[in-house]
């Protein structure tokens, strides 16, 4: 992209996320979240260390698509009040959010009919994918070449009860590890102690990309499952999630969030540049035309 092309693209997002901005911010109730949040002049924001794209470090630093998108909407939700990032896991996140330490999280969580017993989430923001990562030099292609072999994935991810699943049918012998978190579970691909890493796709994608050897490393079987991501609030406070719901809708309907998401996913993104080349689905297409906070059960 040209020094010109940038400027124009980094002008027309702005432009666009102020005129989502306005509409977002008319008739926002007072109470729950921005009373806290007026209140103590801070607004705590959950955000994960390794979810690239959509969340992820960078030394001291958190960028990514949910996480520019939280930053962009609060900023303007919240005038005035400072935007405090925090990092979650897998395992905490929920309780983080239930009891207060947080009060938004911009990771990487997918929106299924148990969490939404326990939590609220904001209209689907990306569709993913879950499959495996493999060493490219290992010849897998499938689930059924994993017979007998190992494969990780990450605590308190939904992947987890994908992967006990997809044992019970198939009996294929695999031994399931959980890693701590999804640094840890590509660092256990990367150093063979793993055959293979299951996560959604834009997770496997964005640690491939931020590999030493990148070549080294492939995304193969068919999906274990299709699930809708999104941003995650309090499930009692109602006023905060319209105002959430309101601010994604405008940003969808304008296009602003999808040249955002061209941002993360089509083009290079730090630290190095590489390109996550994840072209928007026509699912997510159809999640940003109607917008919904529909689970991942919906999609089976």
């Amino acid at each position: 992209m040209s020094a010109m092309n940038t400027r124009t693209f980094i002008i027309g997002t702005a432009l666009a996320l102020t005129l989502v901005a306005v509409g977002a911010q008319e008739a926002i109730p007072d109470g729950g979240t921005f009373a806290k949040a007026r209140a103590a002049g801070t607004i705590m924001m959950g955000v994960r260390e390794s979810s690239p794209p959509l969340s992820y470090s960078i030394g001291s630093t958190y960028v990514g698509y949910h996480v520019e998108l939280c930053e962009q909407m609060l900023s303007n939700l919240l005038p005035g009040v400072n935007i405090r990032r925090m990092v979650v896991t897998s395992q905490n996140r929920v309780a983080l959010l239930q009891n207060g330490t947080i009060d938004i999280e911009c990771g990487s969580t997918t929106n299924n009919a148990a969490r939404q017993q326990q939590v609220a989430f904001g209209n689907t923001t990306y569709i993913t994918e879950a499959r495996f990562a493999v060493r490219t030099a290992s010849g897998i292609t499938s689930a059924e070449q994993l017979k007998g072999k190992t494969v990780v994935t990450t605590t308190g991810t939904t992947l987890v009860q994908r992967l006990r699943k997809l044992e019970q049918e198939r009996g294929l012998g695999i031994t399931i590890v959980l890693a701590k978190d999804h640094a840890e579970s590509f660092l256990m691909l990367e150093s063979g102690r793993a055959d293979a890493f299951a996560m959604d796709d834009n997770t496997l994608a964005g640690n491939i990309a931020s590999a030493r050897n990148p070549a080294d490393f492939k995304i193969v079987g068919k999906p274990l499952g299709i699930e809708p991501i999104a941003i995650m609030v309090r499930k009692d406070d109602p006023a905060f999630k319209r105002a959430v719901d309101g601010y994604l809708g405008t940003a969808m309907s304008s296009g602003a969030l999808e040249k955002l998401y061209t941002k993360w996913f089509m083009s290079p993104i730090p630290p190095r540049g590489s390109v996550i080349n994840i072209p928007l689905s026509a699912s997510l297409k159809a999640a940003f035309s109607a917008p919904n906070d529909r689970p991942a059960e919906a999609y089976e």
